[in-house]
């Protein structure tokens, strides 16, 4: 996989790939993604064999401005229209109903599709030259770390291309809601939380407590590094990941305050998975909703049968 900087030429060669059924490593503001035309059925397929992924797992379709839904969805609730006006382009992914001719390979098989539109000037100009969507789960092997730099996607994944479009804003994996149902339903956490959402839109959301099959980010074991985590009330001078001051280099101290500490937890998981310890050490969360996703992510990641 070539890694090149996003620039224009560049961007034009992605759309090429694209177009020619290939995959693409594209950046978003959340992670890294791992893009295949969606119009094209025979490439969103190898976006599952590239990444080791179930096809129950469905994907993601990446917009680039909220004029495509009309397309794409077959009907967007209302509701919801509060969300799309603040918060796209951004880290939120909305479950639709289908229309009939969306490829079931995306879906999982499902009558939804998960959408959203990223807030990432390369993504944004890659989807306007291709002229239709893109589906995208993060740049990784099934139930690894998600890259939010580019030195961190594995060089042996199988694409075309990455471009280079610098770290990661958000950090974490966009929040998915499920407007199918009602109340509406939040299926994986992340920066914007149900209490967010809940009073942008004035209206009641909830958050999944069981697995759900309309969206990615469901499984008891994933965000994974390759190195095991365990959870410690203090850190000591164990490596791993703390929320205050270190005591020695093999220790990694993120923001307590939570999108701070969101922007660099997969860039910190990844750094300490390199340097071969036998554990990654990783101190209790801090209290409060405000850290729901980045619990979220933490407690998959060290999940263990």
């Amino acid at each position: 996989m070539r890694i090149l900087p996003a620039s224009p030429e560049a961007i034009r060669e992605a759309v090429d790939a694209l177009r020619a059924g290939l995959l693409v490593v594209l950046p978003t503001e959340t992670v890294y993604g791992l893009a295949a035309d969606a119009t094209q059925s025979e490439a969103v397929a190898k976006i599952f064999r590239a990444k080791g992924r179930p096809e129950s797992n469905p994907l993601i379709v990446h917009l680039a401005d909220a004029a495509w839904l009309d397309r794409w969805a077959l009907v967007v609730p209302s509701e919801a229209q509060p969300w799309i006006d603040t918060y796209w382009p951004g880290p939120l992914t909305l479950v639709v109903a289908k229309p009939d001719w969306v490829s079931p390979r995306i879906t999982a098989q499902r009558e939804t599709v998960a959408i959203r539109i990223p807030a990432h000037p390369v993504a944004h100009d890659v989807l306007i030259q291709l002229g239709h969507p893109v589906a995208a789960p993060s740049a990784n092997r099934f139930m690894r770390l998600s890259p939010t730099r580019i030195e961190h996607i594995d060089p042996t994944l199988e694409a075309a291309l990455a471009l280079d479009g610098g770290p990661s804003v958000v950090g974490l994996e966009s929040t998915v809601v499920d407007t199918t149902v009602r109340p509406f339903r939040i299926l994986r956490q992340g920066v914007l939380s149900a209490n967010e959402l809940a009073a942008a839109a004035g209206i009641e959301v909830t958050i999944s407590k069981t697995f759900s099959p309309a969206s990615p980010g469901q499984h008891l074991r994933h965000y994974a590094p390759a190195t095991p985590i365990q959870w410690t009330d203090a850190l000591g001078e164990r490596p791993g990941l703390c929320w205050g001051a270190t005591l020695a280099e093999h220790q990694i101290s993120l923001s307590r305050d939570p999108k701070e500490a969101a922007v660099r937890l997969y860039a910190a998981l990844s750094e300490l998975d390199a340097r071969g310890f036998e554990v990654i050490w990783v101190e209790r969360v801090p209290e409060g909703p405000e850290w729901d996703a980045i619990r979220d992510r933490l407690n998959r990641a060290s999940y263990s049968e």
